[in-house]
């Protein structure tokens, strides 16, 4: 068996399963402030714009998604928005203890 030849999407999707898991185990903890909670769920919002942006790139410029730089590049901004406002919300954190 060659391992470039097993399609990796089954485990990126599974791999969603403990993220989520850990997302609602964070929220009920009361562990972390809404602002870390924010940055945690931020993080799926740039699965989903990075997995948006690779079709846009597959579909209308036959390339993948790091060929083309303005859609890598804007799907990459929304992991820096991400860890943005996660650091500050524990930022935030470790000031008011």
């Amino acid at each position: 068996m060659n391992l470039s030849s097993i399609d990796p999407s089954p485990f990126f999707a599974l791999s969603l399963v403990p993220y989520l898991l850990f997302l609602r185990w964070a929220g009920r903890c009361g562990r972390f402030s809404e602002t870390v909670l924010w940055g945690f769920r931020l993080t799926l919002l740039f699965v989903a714009v990075t997995i948006a942006a690779a079709l846009v790139a597959l579909r209308c410029c036959e390339a993948e998604l790091v060929a083309i730089d303005p859609l890598h590049g804007g799907a990459e901004a929304f992991l820096t928005l991400s860890n943005a406002v996660l650091v500050w919300g524990l930022l935030q954190k470790g000031k008011k203890e």
